[in-house]
């Protein structure tokens, strides 16, 4: 047997042995009287997640019961967790009124440890669906991010930082082809917080996923902006089918290096550097941001000629230079974006200049 097929399997077999849920798996035994657990989903370091059925409902539908499990043993420590599981999970409850956010069925504690009981969700995961059918196209990615970007902003105007978005954590639905946003950290982190004036190593625990996870996530200070490169390493993957360990990083900026592992046009390059910058003010600062500069694209063109073409007030060097158009300062969006891209064209230009000056030098070396 492969090692790493027995190592899975006996973190399985340690789960089924060392939790309540895991010693009713396969048995006639019910959880609460009411659900049968069938399997194990997974284990992180924070808690473990089983399928079980429902008997209590019509149907006996299918749900995922997520059991957390809090490191703190001091009593005022877990009846702050408790508070703050109590108010994460209600968040979480309003979450799911979306039809992209599994929907909040019951939470509860019980023997020191807190559970969310959530509707299942049939389909593959879309680093499943990279496995299958290989790396995504750009107009592919295109689509995803015009669909994913308006619920994270969803989730952002409800206040919540998801702390976890990568392609395990995004389902594509069988049913419909919808795309589902699962595995919120937010209440991980609520609970780990609650234990950090008696745990001593609370703040080397951090909720996330290293290389999705940006910087400052990684020192336990998450901001909106943070889904947003965690939405950008996605991305990555979804073009390059490569995980974010896989790619090389300047060692002085913290700037990932990707630019030649994916083949994207150059405004999509220019988005997913804004998403992927390693300082957090230099992002996207919001999903509504991301969303318009995506809708601009198919009209940079377009804004260009615009800018080219204004006859009735020239445009100075100095004004391009510094932007402003009036006494105010002010720059008007669509010459701003229109100022951006003939930047980044001027920048593509010089590139392939350079790139065709190399071909020159080497096919004149070969005469």
């Amino acid at each position: 047997m492969d090692s790493s097929v027995a190592d899975l399997t006996n973190i399985r077999e340690n789960t089924l042995k060392q939790t309540v849920l895991g010693q009713l798996c396969g048995t006639d035994q019910r959880f609460r009287d009411r659900y049968e657990i069938l399997r194990i989903l997974g284990r992180g370091g924070f808690g473990v997640t089983f399928l079980a059925r429902d008997l209590g409902l019509p149907g006996q539908p299918l749900s995922v019961i997520k059991q957390l499990c809090p490191k703190v043993s001091d009593p005022a420590a877990l009846q702050r967790a408790r508070q703050r599981f109590q108010q994460e999970a209600k968040t979480l409850a309003k979450l799911g009124s979306h039809a992209q956010i599994p929907l909040l069925l019951d939470y509860f504690e019980l023997d020191g440890e807190f559970y969310l009981i959530q509707e299942f969700v049939r389909g593959a995961t879309l680093s499943k669906e990279v496995r299958r059918n290989g790396p995504f196209s750009e107009a592919k990615v295109k689509a995803f991010l015009q669909e994913i970007l308006p619920l994270l902003q969803y989730v952002h105007n409800h206040h919540v930082i998801h702390r976890d978005i990568k392609p395990p954590n995004i389902i594509r639905c069988q049913d419909d082809n919808r795309l589902v946003l699962i595995d919120f950290g937010a209440v991980k982190e609520r609970i780990v917080q609650a234990g950090e004036s008696t745990t001593r190593n609370a703040t080397t625990q951090f909720v996330g996923t290293v290389g999705f996870a940006p910087p400052e996530q990684l020192a336990s200070r998450p901001v909106y902006s943070s889904d947003i490169y965690a939405l950008g390493m996605t991305c990555l993957y979804l073009l390059s089918g490569k995980s974010p360990l896989e790619f090389d990083y300047e060692l002085v900026s913290g700037e990932i290096r990707w630019k030649d592992q994916v083949n994207v046009s150059s405004p999509m390059e220019s988005m997913l550097a804004k998403m992927l910058k390693a300082s957090p003010k230099e992002r996207f600062q919001s999903a509504n941001q991301a969303l318009k500069f995506l809708g601009l694209e198919p009209h940079f063109d377009q804004l260009l000629d615009c800018l080219n073409d204004v006859k009735s007030r020239p445009i100075s060097k100095t004004e391009l230079e510094l932007g402003p158009l009036d006494s105010s300062g002010y720059v008007p969006p669509l010459v701003r974006q229109a100022l951006e891209i003939r930047e980044w064209r001027a920048k593509l230009k010089a590139r392939q200049v350079r790139q065709q000056r190399r071909h020159d030098i080497t096919s004149s070396d070969k005469f």
